[in-house]
């Protein structure tokens, strides 16, 4: 059985950095920091007081009082960049058939708002249980999809993938699978997330994985710098419509890239912790550029995981330079969450988005906030320091890796014929 050839025809992302997916890839560009004092919470007792919020956002801007009420900010997050994507693949307008097009989405925690809410309320009760009724349907984590597919009544394969940082990357695997293998012609995939809360920062706080930087919020995410403390936490969404290529040439949609490989592994280490060595980010690289059917020095630019850990960074390299060898000193390598923070479960779709726009525009987005050299990290790798580079990329890589030992690394390449 010969696998259909998939395509990204529409692309929608709310970030830290920009609101729309135009406005996301100017900011990365840019080299714009998303991080600043929380303004979600009162943080003044926490060892970190930063993080990268969506600025400005108000959901009265995107769905009426009801509606909003009803949904925790994790699924508003996840409906406004999937409408954005919808509408930009003219899905609606080009009256698809709707038993075709599947949701399958991407969240590491769900709604921890919402959760955090109703057992505070409950705490500080008389223990009288008085639960909100949408509660339940707030707080797991496929309202997401099901939000979206009740939206645009879309009636396809609609599931939430669940693998920590890792979940919206795989998320669009799933998505990829089941429509090479013509389960679904058109899926909406991506991720969204929303922790930054008590007991988001809180968590990870007593896990030592956060930056503290919180003299300088904006320079705290240093992927590949010495000084680097730990990963700054983000929130928001990103969206794309994934379609099988003789269905989207059919209906004349516009073609961003072809998705021609994602590959899967476990670092079976631990539950936290990398693999120093980073075994599992060498087999997961090597599955997505076996399944894409291409060579390592086919690769342009990866963007990378990335998160500004000490252990974590260190690994990545080392794994990427056992993958690509010679041709690791070619490629441009960079991590965008210097400037949008980790987004968690909704970290690999918004990184997917940039490769993306990357080949569109042909240019790779900065790691920002390099200021040491880390003597560990071979200075010859280019991990384009703190200002954007012009280049052709033709094939780009996107690697995103969970707690638990999730890997999960993404190849889309410009379309050809």
């Amino acid at each position: 059985m010969s696998l259909r050839r998939v395509v990204v025809t529409g692309l929608g992302a709310l970030t830290p950095v920009g609101k729309t997916a135009p406005a996301y890839w100017e900011g990365l560009v840019a080299g714009r920091s998303g991080a600043a004092p929380i303004t979600r919470f009162d943080a003044g007792k926490f060892k970190t007081r930063f993080a990268c919020e969506v600025k400005d956002y108000n959901p009265d801007d995107y769905f009426d009082r009801k509606e909003g009420r009803k949904m925790d900010i994790f699924t508003q997050f996840g409906l406004i960049a999937a409408n954005e994507a919808i509408a930009d693949a003219r899905l609606i307008e080009d009256d698809v058939d709707k038993d075709r097009v599947g949701v399958i989405w991407g969240s590491g925690i769900g709604g921890l708002t919402s959760l955090q809410a109703e057992c505070i309320a409950f705490a500080n009760g008389d223990g009288t249980p008085r639960f909100n009724p949408f509660f339940i349907p707030k707080m797991i984590a496929d309202s997401s999809s099901g939000n979206i597919s009740i939206r645009h009544k879309f009636r396809g394969p609609n599931f939430v993938t669940t693998s920590a940082c890792a979940s919206s990357s795989d998320s669009i695997i799933s998505a990829f699978n089941y429509i090479r293998l013509n389960m679904a012609d058109v899926i909406v995939t991506g991720g969204s997330e929303a922790a930054i809360t008590e007991s988001g920062v809180g968590g990870f706080n007593a896990l030592k994985a956060m930056s503290e930087r919180n003299d300088a919020p904006e320079q705290a995410s240093r992927p590949y710098d010495k000084e680097r403390d730990g990963f700054v936490l983000g929130e928001g969404a990103a969206s794309l419509v994934l379609e099988e290529y003789e269905h989207a040439k059919a209906r004349g949609a516009k073609i961003y890239a072809e998705l021609i490989g994602g590959g899967m592994s476990a670092d079976a280490y631990h539950i936290t912790a990398p693999d120093p060595e980073g075994n599992g980010v060498v087999l997961v690289m090597q599955n997505a550029l076996r399944d894409a059917g291409i060579k390592p020095e086919d690769v342009d630019y990866i963007n990378t995981h990335g998160t500004s850990t000490p252990l974590g960074d260190g690994a990545e390299v080392k794994a990427i330079q056992k993958v690509f060898g010679e041709h690791a000193y070619g490629l441009n390598i960079s991590s965008t969450k210097s400037m949008t923070g980790h987004l968690l479960g909704a970290a690999g779709a918004i990184e997917a988005v940039a490769c993306i726009l990357a080949m569109q525009h042909d240019m790779v987005p900065p790691t920002i906030n390099h200021f040491t050299d880390d003597p560990e990290l071979d200075p010859k790798l280019n991990f384009t320091f703190n200002k954007a580079q012009k280049r052709e990329v033709n094939i780009a890589m996107s690697n995103t890796f969970g707690f638990g030992g999730h890997n999960t690394s993404v190849i889309f390449r410009k379309i050809s014929e």
